[in-house]
């Protein structure tokens, strides 16, 4: 088990730049030591796995915008389109921020026939939970059109990007 770890180690250390070796701790000479003596090695991937698990990612602070129109809303009055438009703009607001920590999947189709495109089709796929949103503005741009803009902070960002990765 032990010389698996350290075949792997050495693999991957001789295929770093000589830079991040030195950042982490690591020289490659270090590893022309005895077979027997596993304990600089064992050593060295310990302090290379606890770089590595307690690196510190900084997360920013997300921010996204959304817009609607009232004229397109369904409803009776002007006043139920215009609710109707604020949260659209703020689902479309949500469907960024889902963009930013998800990412977005994208399916395509091209159909070719004698060496002309025939049909050319793709569509994006956005799917995720957004929790701790908070509405920084609603504004009306223009006459009839209303934008949303929405955060999420950095502790937020940190653990929905933690929630993503466990899935």
């Amino acid at each position: 088990m032990r010389k698996t770890f350290l075949a792997i180690l050495i693999i991957l250390t001789q295929s770093c730049a000589p830079g991040l070796l030195q950042e982490m701790g690591l020289q490659k000479n270090s590893f022309n030591q005895n077979p027997e003596d596993y304990s600089a090695p064992t050593n060295q991937l310990n302090k290379t796995k606890e770089l590595l698990d307690g690196a510190s990612i900084t997360f920013p602070t997300l921010t996204a915008t959304g817009y609607a129109v009232v004229s397109t809303q369904p409803g009776q009055s002007v006043e139920q389109r215009r609710l109707m438009a604020i949260r659209a703009a703020r689902m479309s607001a949500m469907r960024e921020l889902a963009e930013q920590i998800h990412g977005l999947k994208v399916d395509s189709n091209t159909t070719v026939i004698d060496l002309m495109v025939q049909n050319d089709t793709f569509r994006g796929i956005v799917s995720g939970v957004i929790r701790g949103a908070r509405t920084v503005r609603i504004n009306p741009t223009g006459s009839d059109t209303y934008e949303t803009v929405l955060e999420i902070d950095q502790d937020m960002v940190a653990y929905l990007f933690r929630q993503a990765q466990s899935l």
